[in-house]
């Protein structure tokens, strides 16, 4: 009992086919109808005839714009005046136009209005059909059930035609929500990588040069305080090559998990230990890998320098865990400094992925344990 939704009354997702049916269909009753007119009358009756055509035309124009817009009372007096002028074409006797507007009324009502309108517009103009049909009865009731049945037809298949223009909109709603939420997730994807490589890096550098600092203020010999600014100008060059990695693994060109672990405690001469079946990780689950052990052997190198490390990376079913332990050893002079944002910072990378990390002391030293499922 409600209004056709303007999907429905839309001409959206028509075929070109259907579409040139109909235009070309309306120009053929509009020929009919102008011949109807224009056939054998003269004088003040083709005037008349041209006029009530133009007027008719320009009223169903109108009813269909005030129908697509959900507008009922001037709709209803719309089709109230076709009907009119239907009447008006009877008592001028041009028979055709006055049986196809009665037709077309019944038609429209039932296609474009609420049911509760549309009926009593149907009755009305189907009952001055009949009336004025010269066929059989049997023959006219066959063309009104044909008619109502038509219509409401019309009415069913515009209502699933805007039904399938509403579904196929959220479609494109949806698809470009999932395309932002797919870009947005890139995007801070990218950003961790690039502030965990430029944290690791930066923050490597920074306790080399405030040692030298510290050297300098303590009257260090130049050997000494030489060998810490060389040590920093190295970490700027891993630096520089961590960020080209970083970069290669957005491109999705990752080099082994376990090569790269060993590359990262090379200088503090840890050991590396696999376990379980080797195989390729998904990247983010291979990147947190990388990022978590960056983290923590960083740590080890400001909060207890000198302590050995042991890394172990066990590949697990359904998972990959990776284990980092020091031996411990007195505090730095660096010890400090940082934000203080390492392990936040590698818990929420963990929790992202669905995984888990755990950090804190054990009897000797400090162990960093990431779980990440593959």
């Amino acid at each position: 009992m409600e209004w056709p939704s303007r999907e429905a009354l839309a001409r959206e997702g028509l075929s070109l086919a259907r579409l040139w049916f109909v235009r070309v269909l309306r120009v053929v009753i509009l020929a009919v109808l102008l011949w109807e007119a224009f056939h054998h009358d003269r004088g003040w009756r083709l005037v008349a005839g041209v006029a009530l055509v133009v007027l008719c035309g320009a009223l169903g124009w109108a009813f269909f714009r005030t129908s697509f817009d959900h507008r009922l009372w001037p709709s209803l007096a719309l089709l109230v005046l076709l009907i009119a002028a239907a009447y008006a074409a009877a008592l001028g006797d041009w028979r055709a136009l006055a049986l196809v507007l009665w037709c077309g009324t019944a038609v429209a009502a039932l296609e474009r209005l609420p049911l509760a309108a549309g009926v009593a517009c149907v009755i009305v103009s189907l009952s001055a059909f009949s009336l004025y049909n010269t066929d059989s009865w049997l023959v006219t009731g066959l063309i009104v059930v044909g008619l109502a049945l038509a219509g409401y037809t019309l009415r069913l298949d515009a209502e699933v035609r805007g039904s399938t223009q509403r579904m196929l909109a959220q479609e494109r709603a949806a698809r470009a929500a999932e395309a932002e939420t797919a870009a947005l997730d890139e995007r801070a994807r990218i950003a961790r990588e690039i502030h965990d490589v430029l944290a690791h890096s930066l923050s490597a550098q920074l306790v080399h040069l405030e040692a030298a600092r510290l050297l300098i203020e303590g009257e260090a010999t130049r050997e000494q305080i030489l060998d810490r600014v060389v040590a920093a100008r190295s970490m700027a060059r891993e630096g520089l090559a961590e960020t080209r990695q970083a970069l290669s693994a957005l491109r999705g060109e990752l080099t082994p998990v376990e090569d790269f672990l060993r590359e990262v405690v090379a200088s503090d001469g840890a050991s590396v230990t696999v376990t379980g079946a080797r195989r390729a990780l998904p990247a983010e689950a291979s990147q947190a890998v990388r990022r978590v052990a960056q983290e923590a052997v960083t740590n080890v190198r400001k909060h207890a320098p000198g302590a050995k490390v042991t890394v172990q990376l066990d590949y697990g079913e359904g998972e990959v865990t990776l284990d980092i332990r020091d031996s411990g050893a007195p505090p730095g002079e660096l010890a400090a400094s940082g934000a203080g944002y390492g392990l936040l910072g590698m818990r929420e990378r963990a929790e992202l992925l669905g995984g888990s990390l755990m950090a804190g002391p054990v009897e000797e030293g400090f162990v960093v344990t990431l779980k990440v499922p593959t």
